[in-house]
């Protein structure tokens, strides 16, 4: 009789090795593998006219033959989670939601519910984390109304059940780690995560019941066991710290959009959305000040005003510091060299910062022109006007390029009242420019001397 080979599996990525090791060479988690066997292979193939175990194939459909439709949605009574979502809860739609321990994902889900129940609808929240005493303190804080009905059985055949006997409109399993299914190795292991979310995705494609699946978040940010969950479920978002503000960001959608962002505050009530992100990131931004520049930038499918800051100041070192926060440093790296070597700028002498307001963290070469005003600014010590706005990406030959998404982003920054906006070319009703040298004298051909 052939003797089973044990494998083992990293319960943080699935990556597979013959023998168990202390960091996974994929994720580069730590004491992460578990021991495994693996399930015999079904049906070799027969020598019977090449037939594969005498088994035969299903039904298939021609392309033609299938009508297109929209898949039916609900709204989760919380326009922000719907932008990011790509226009709300789908019916039978699995979502997973991940995030830091006490962001909010419990917080926020609480809050959908009793939206959903307030117009008619019904819920089932899978409880495996806090007892119904703790949920209940939180409903009462969040002042949620709607009649949830809450289960602490984690099994998960046994909440398909549940599903498949109230066909509830919304389902909700905070967390899928502590969801159990027989037979598949110990609790949150990964082949017991893996299972369970494929046991909830079938009961959610055969009740129509939209579900979202809480899940844990390793030390390295990333939900645990990301690779075997992710392809299961049809959308991932991510809820995030920023500042004051908490941001939920589409990473993976189906049925809409990915890369979306949603923006939230959270208070004494619960999350509440931010329904104007620019102003609320420029809120505290001074004005008069040299190093300061108001970006027009975008973020998934969203406009966005925010503040580049910029500060220069002699080096004690023999080596320039050059620090950034939020920009990508290698474009700041390109920024700079245009800077010295279009307008002949000096600045081996100094160390060069450069932040993004507010805590983000945006990869857009949008920006590019924003940081080069700002760190000019900086240098020279002459602040820009209060009015005046900006985006860009700048070239290797100090060229300004257009980039995605201009007339969005033209449009929130005239929305917000700057009128004077220093952008490329391609606009109707505003005077693009062409190179740095073009962006600095616009930037100030008001201020400038005699």
């Amino acid at each position: 009789m052939a003797r089973s080979k044990t494998q083992y599996v990293c319960n943080s990525c699935g990556y597979v090795s013959a023998k168990p090791l202390g960091r996974c060479p994929n994720c580069q988690a730590w004491n992460s593998f578990e021991e495994q066997e693996p399930k015999p292979a079904s049906g070799g193939r027969s020598s019977l006219g090449g037939a594969y175990g005498g088994i035969k194939g299903g039904k298939v459909t021609p392309l033609s033959s299938v009508s297109p439709r929209e898949e039916p949605r609900t709204s989760s009574g919380i326009p922000e989670l719907d932008r990011v979502l790509g226009g709300g809860l789908v019916a039978g739609g699995v979502t997973l939601i991940g995030g830091e321990p006490g962001i909010g994902k419990s917080t926020l889900l609480l809050q959908v519910a009793d939206q959903i129940t307030r117009r008619g609808g019904s819920v089932l929240y899978v409880a495996g984390e806090e007892s119904l005493e703790q949920i209940r303190l939180r409903a009462d804080r969040l002042g949620v109304q709607g009649d949830i009905q809450l289960t602490r059985d984690t099994r998960a055949e046994h909440v398909a059940a549940l599903m498949e006997e109230h066909k509830p409109a919304l389902c909700i399993v905070d967390s899928i780690q502590t969801v159990t299914a027989e037979g598949e190795g110990v609790s949150g292991g990964i082949a017991q995560v893996r299972e369970g979310t494929a046991v909830l995705t079938r009961a959610a494609k055969e009740t129509g019941t939209a579900t979202v699946l809480v899940g844990h978040v390793t030390k390295e940010g990333t939900v645990a066991g990301p690779k075997v969950i992710e392809h299961i479920v049809d959308t991932t978002v991510f809820l995030e710290s920023v500042g004051a503000f908490r941001l939920l960001r589409s990473v993976k959608n189906r049925f809409g959009q990915a890369g979306e962002l949603g923006v939230f505050e959270m208070r004494g009530e619960g999350l509440i959305a931010v329904e104007n992100p620019s102003a609320a990131f420029l809120a505290e931004r001074p004005v008069g000040v040299p190093g300061s520049v108001v970006a027009a930038t975008i973020d998934g499918q969203r406009p966005m005003l925010l503040e580049v800051q910029a500060l220069a100041a002699k080096t004690p070192f023999p080596n320039p510091r050059r620090v950034v926060v939020g920009l990508d440093p290698r474009r700041v790296d390109v920024v700079l060299a245009v800077l010295e070597r279009r307008l002949d700028l000096t600045l081996g002498g100094l160390d060069i910062y450069v932040n993004l307001a507010g805590g983000l963290k945006v990869a857009d070469p949008g920006l590019d022109l924003a940081a080069a005003l700002a760190v000019y600014s900086a240098v020279v010590g002459r602040p820009l006007a209060e009015n005046v706005a900006v985006f860009g990406e700048v070239g290797l030959a100090g060229e300004v390029r257009s980039t995605t998404a201009s007339l969005r982003r033209a449009e929130e920054a005239q929305r917000a009242g700057y009128k004077r906006l220093i952008v490329p070319p391609g606009l109707d009703g505003v005077t693009g420019i062409r190179s740095v040298e073009e962006a600095v004298a616009a930037a100030w051909k008001k201020s400038a001397p005699a």
